[in-house]
């Protein structure tokens, strides 16, 4: 997605207890700055950059011969990559032997190439409107809890049957998180779903919503992924419903200061 015009850059209400940056930005210089693109040393720099980082590396360790396995299957050796390994999310791994990380490094590694680069790009487009409107350190829970939610529910959704994947990796979850929280922020703000199509992000986000449900209904090809990104919206809409649920989550049920 690419963004067409920024109109919600008008200043958009703050949530209740919206404190630092949203509130010190100000004028609306200042945020059609931030909101145009990460500032160096944000959350969502630092997660694009973490997300970079172990696409890269995890294929340059298994080259320099440090990886989790190897095996051959006739002519062809298979390497399992140490991150890949550590990092995924699996039902049987994280829930039954307790690997609970799982639930957070899944959303760190991605299949391919073009998985990466969606991402990346979503996350260049909302995360900083999203990370303005609340704080770095609420932005930062509220991406990685919408993520955790999706492995939620991909665990659950997959016990039923509609999924026949075993393993989830990807940062989407959070996206989606990310994506309808930039929808109720500022559900009016036009954006080019694919560079093509002129798009409100409301309007946007619905669609990709319902087309992730009727790939899970109907066992689509990623069905398990649509099952995660379903569950990153639920959750990411429910901590932007109840902002002060978020602040305590972020704050360890600490009173947060007041600035």
């Amino acid at each position: 997605m690419a963004l067409e015009n920024r109109d919600y850059m008008r200043e958009p209400p703050p949530p209740p207890r919206a404190r630092g940056r949203a509130r010190a930005a100000g004028a609306g210089g200042a945020q059609r700055r931030v909101f145009a693109r990460p500032r160096p040393g944000s959350v969502t720099s630092w997660l694009i950059f973490l997300n970079v980082f172990v696409y890269v590396m995890d294929p340059l360790l298994a080259y320099w011969g440090f990886y989790h396995q190897a095996f051959r299957s006739g002519n062809t050796i298979y390497v399992v990559k140490f991150f890949e390994y550590w990092g995924c999310y699996s039902p049987l791994l994280a829930v039954k032997y307790a690997q609970f990380w799982r639930f957070i490094t899944f959303q760190f590694l991605h299949a391919n190439f073009d998985h990466l680069v969606f991402n990346v790009i979503a996350l260049l487009l909302f995360g900083p409107m999203v990370e303005l409107y609340l704080t770095a350190r609420q932005y930062l829970v509220f991406y990685l809890l919408s993520g955790a939610g999706g492995a939620a529910v991909f665990t659950i959704i997959r016990a039923t049957g509609l999924t026949a994947g075993t393993e989830l990796v990807g940062a989407s979850a959070g996206i989606f998180g990310v994506l309808v929280a930039a929808a109720m922020i500022a559900p009016d703000a036009i954006v080019m779903v694919f560079g093509f199509f002129p798009m409100r992000i409301r309007a946007a986000a619905w669609g990709f919503i319902v087309y992730a449900v009727f790939q899970i209904l109907f066992r689509g090809k990623n069905a398990g992924g649509e099952a995660a990104h379903v569950g990153g919206a639920i959750v990411g809409f429910l901590l932007m419903r109840f902002p002060g649920v978020l602040e305590r989550i972020a704050w360890l049920g600490k009173r947060a200061p007041p600035f």
